[in-house]
């Protein structure tokens, strides 16, 4: 069997470097991109199986990317890592393509793990307990932000608070369920 390929498209190059170690110990030949267009210019050149994407790079979104990398390779495996998950960019993500939407901090064995469980599990468990306010806010604010294709000004336009006041959300990690 030939080799295993993967691509890694995240703006932080430490990251990178160190999820591409592990897994070239675990046998893939692995490119790392920080931008859309070296990820579409190392997938057209490598046709990788898989794709590793975080959602938030310097300049764009990743999930701007993911119809990118599916149209150059249709059978390119693709999965969303964030720090900054939300419902909506979740499902966002399953629609443009990604067969899976995990969360930061995520090590190499749920990454692969993701890739080989592709199919949807009916007696995984709910929470009891719904999520916090502040977590519904922020699951909002992304929603917004994603509608608006992230554009700050216009996402607070629509929810109706400044643009600083929207930045300094931003910024601070998302909250906790």
């Amino acid at each position: 069997m030939s080799q295993k390929t993967l691509l890694i498209v995240d703006d932080d190059s430490t990251f990178s470097s160190i999820l591409g170690r592990a897994l070239t110990r675990r046998g893939y030949q692995v490119f790392t991109a920080e931008t859309a267009a070296e990820a579409v210019e190392l997938c057209t050149q490598h046709q990788p199986q898989q794709a590793v994407v975080d959602l938030k790079l310097e300049t764009e979104s990743g999930l701007n990317i993911l119809p990118q990398l599916k149209e150059v390779n249709p059978n390119i495996q693709m999965l969303i890592l964030t720090g900054y998950s939300s419902i909506s960019t979740a499902v966002e993500a399953i629609k443009m393509g990604a067969i899976n939407y995990l969360c930061k901090p995520a090590g190499v064995e749920d990454i692969l793990a993701a890739f080989s469980n592709t199919a949807p599990n009916p007696e995984a468990s709910i929470k009891e307990t719904p999520p916090s306010v502040d977590r519904l806010e922020w699951e909002h604010i992304q929603k917004v932000l994603t509608e608006n294709d992230g554009n700050i000004s216009a996402t607070a336009r629509n929810l109706g608070m400044h643009r600083r006041t929207l930045q300094r959300k931003l910024l601070k990690r998302p909250v906790k369920e």
